[in-house]
């Protein structure tokens, strides 16, 4: 989590390539599904948008209120604001990771003794949980568990959880309308066919209407 190192190359690295290996589903599919197929604000779901079942899960709630603030604030460490777009909660993303832990309720444990471990982790170093931690404390513990090859073995949990927790996030900013807008993802587009380049006609000799009858006649070579 090197400051020194912009937070949309790094997620690049670490967060949206999580996007297509993760095993993690978006709310009520079935099959991982492309960017612009969800491309929704998460925390912005009327009743209308959601089936019965969703909004059942809506009105449930996992997190404790000290967890989903820990989540927030591990959110927004992971995908912070910056001048392109704003940080992972902006987008959503705690409330996303929220119904997620109910749609998906196999994530549950390892998502909650995650964060506990963070805390109880905290507590020792710091004698502080980790929202109460300054940010710079906050970033040293992830330094230490964000990179799996060179985290200490008894760090094991806290590298398991972050790297799920982390590909949570991307999935849930990377899907939301201000991340797909933040990488400028253009989805399906109508292009418009404006004739061979002129820089290709001139290599070929040819003019427009020359090109036009050597294709029409299948004589135009490539």
């Amino acid at each position: 989590m090197n400051n020194k190192i912009s937070r949309r190359e790094s997620l690049k690295v670490l967060g949206i390539s999580s996007i297509t290996a993760t095993t993690i589903l978006l709310p009520g599919c079935d099959t991982p599904t492309a960017p612009e197929e969800h491309a929704h604000e998460h925390a912005a779901s009327t009743e209308s948008d959601l089936s019965p079942e969703d909004q059942k899960l809506m009105e449930q709630q996992f997190f404790t209120e000290h967890e989903m603030k820990t989540v927030q604030v591990l959110a927004d460490l992971v995908i912070p604001a910056d001048d392109k777009s704003g940080s992972a909660s902006d987008a959503g993303v705690s409330e996303f990771i929220e119904f997620m832990m109910k749609d998906q309720p196999w994530h549950q444990t390892t998502m909650r003794g995650g964060l506990k471990w963070l805390d109880v982790h905290c507590l020792k170093q710091y004698e502080k949980n980790f929202i109460d931690c300054s940010q710079d404390q906050q970033i040293e513990v992830l330094d230490i568990i964000a990179y799996p090859d060179v985290a200490p073995p008894e760090m094991s949990q806290g590298v398991a959880f972050f790297n799920r927790f982390r590909d949570f996030v991307a999935t849930g900013f990377f899907t939301s309308k201000m991340g797909i807008e933040d990488i400028g993802y253009q989805g399906n587009k109508a292009t418009v066919w404006r004739g061979v380049p002129d820089e290709v006609l001139n290599q070929l000799g040819v003019n427009y209407t020359e090109w036009e009858a050597m294709v029409g006649s299948g004589s135009a070579q490539t």
